[in-house]
């Protein structure tokens, strides 16, 4: 995927207590991503981004109508390392 897109997908990563916890204990990423984007979209925007592979992407809309992606990375990527990356650490 070209880096504009997968820039116009992910939004901004979504920075709570319980999103740090997720980094930690499951190896997960949450991240607020357009609207319109499916699961596949978003998982090919991380993996082109980030260069890491993505094992699971779960999403939800929230009540204010912002989809969020709970983003999990294999075994051997790190997510503490990305989300250091993206400024959330």
């Amino acid at each position: 995927m070209e880096e504009h897109k997968a820039l116009n997908i992910i939004e901004n990563p979504h920075m709570t207590e319980q999103a740090m916890d997720m980094v930690d204990r499951d190896n997960k990423l949450v991240l607020m991503v357009n609207l319109e984007a499916n699961k596949n979209q978003v998982k090919d925007a991380v993996e082109s981004l980030f260069n890491v592979t993505v094992k699971k992407v779960n999403t939800s809309i929230t009540p204010q109508a912002k989809k969020k992606a709970y983003v999990q990375l294999s075994d051997s990527d790190d997510a503490m390392d990305i989300a250091t990356k993206m400024g959330m650490m």
